[in-house]
């Protein structure tokens, strides 16, 4: 049991390390436009409370990452609140194609850590946020098995799709 907690517990605590980067506190970039910050985008959200949304749901997605982590590097992993860790997970980013439409971003003076990259390679984010969908898919799917190992896998993978996006997208801490 000793060796396969700590066979593990490298690439675990990298993965928590990059889904705990998930959530974070957003600085606004520029001083806010009153008008911008307050236009409504089409989920009928204004940009202001699509900001928070995301930011809300990005720090549920680290709570929840960061309990599947403290789990997996126990002496005896708690199945069940690794498996509602990670449906959590899958349902705190329902809609998240839809969280960054055109005009939601940091030109605004909303307070986010989203970079303007986001909008000028918007196919490559899109094709991030998909990779982090399905990653999360496989997760959820990981979870049932009830192996340490293949869950463990499963976080590592989603926590590297997580920090594929912060590195071009989302502004440093």
């Amino acid at each position: 049991m000793k060796f396969r907690k700590i066979a593990f517990a490298a690439p675990l605590f990298s993965a928590l390390l990059l889904a705990s980067a998930c959530g974070g506190a957003d600085e606004p970039a520029v001083e806010a436009d009153s008008e911008a910050v307050n236009a409504v985008m089409p989920n009928g959200m204004t940009v202001k409370e699509l900001a928070h949304h995301r930011h809300e749901q990005y720090e549920k997605v680290g709570d929840a990452f960061k309990a599947m982590g403290d789990q997996l590097k126990s002496d005896s992993p708690d199945m069940a609140i690794i498996q509602t860790s990670a449906a959590s997970v899958s349902t705190a980013i329902e809609g998240i194609d839809g969280w960054f439409p055109e005009g939601s971003g940091p030109e605004t003076g909303v307070d986010t850590d989203a970079l303007p990259a986001i909008w000028e390679n918007k196919a490559d984010f899109d094709q991030k946020t998909a990779d982090f969908k399905a990653s999360v898919a496989e997760l959820v799917t990981a979870t049932e098995s009830g192996d340490v190992a293949v869950i463990g896998a499963a976080m590592k993978a989603a926590g590297g799709t997580c920090k594929a996006c912060h590195d071009k997208y989302r502004e440093d801490d």
